[in-house]
């Protein structure tokens, strides 16, 4: 209950704040390439139920279609607006949304695409007790997650079998371990990272 009115409070403080912002942004996303505003897309929640996430567009239309992985910052698909938007995480700022409706938290194992989790054992489905969110402990081990890939044979398998089961342990000792006290580190731990970087 301490974790959802935490995520409840600041989500809603966190649109209000960045109202101006989300405006702007928005605005450049229309100027730089056709589309919609926002990318949403069904991923897998807690209690294994699917929900939609939204973000900002940072690809051309129908990209998925040519691939559900982003391969390094160069992928041609990502728009200019949207480099910048993927490069300080603005992308992600309309999961705010998510998180006040209850689809998500600030801190939890991101939220996969259900064709990558019906890789997932018996095991791995513990990590769906618990809300997905915006930042953890697998995403700050893997913030350079597309330039892996991009360096890949074969980008796929290196996820399916090398990268996903190694976030796989670390959300699920998030799920061991968390608090109220280390979701405030992660978030700040998010922060330095995506201002230093």
């Amino acid at each position: 209950m301490l974790k959802r009115g935490f995520d409840i409070v600041f989500s809603a403080l966190g649109i209000i704040v960045t109202a101006p912002l989300l405006a702007v942004i928005a605005l450049l996303i229309k100027l730089d390439s056709k589309g919609p505003i926002l990318f949403i897309q069904e991923r897998v929640g807690k209690n294994n139920t699917d929900f939609n996430i939204y973000k900002f567009r940072t690809m051309r239309v129908r990209s998925e279609t040519s691939g559900l992985l982003t391969l390094g910052n160069n992928d041609t698909r990502i728009t200019k607006v949207g480099y910048i938007l993927r490069r300080y995480k603005l992308d992600e700022f309309p999961q705010l949304f998510n998180i006040l409706k209850g689809d998500m938290s600030f801190v939890g194992p991101r939220p996969e695409l259900r064709y990558y989790v019906n890789f997932y054992s018996e095991d791995d489905m513990k990590i769906f007790a618990v809300r997905p969110g915006i930042t953890g402990l697998a995403s700050l081990k893997y913030r350079n997650e597309v330039e892996l890939l991009e360096a890949a044979d074969n980008p796929e398998q290196y996820f399916i079998h090398t990268i996903m089961p190694d976030k796989l342990r670390y959300n699920k000792t998030y799920i061991k371990q968390q608090s109220l006290l280390l979701d405030i580190k992660l978030i700040l731990q998010t922060i330095i990272t995506v201002v230093t970087k």
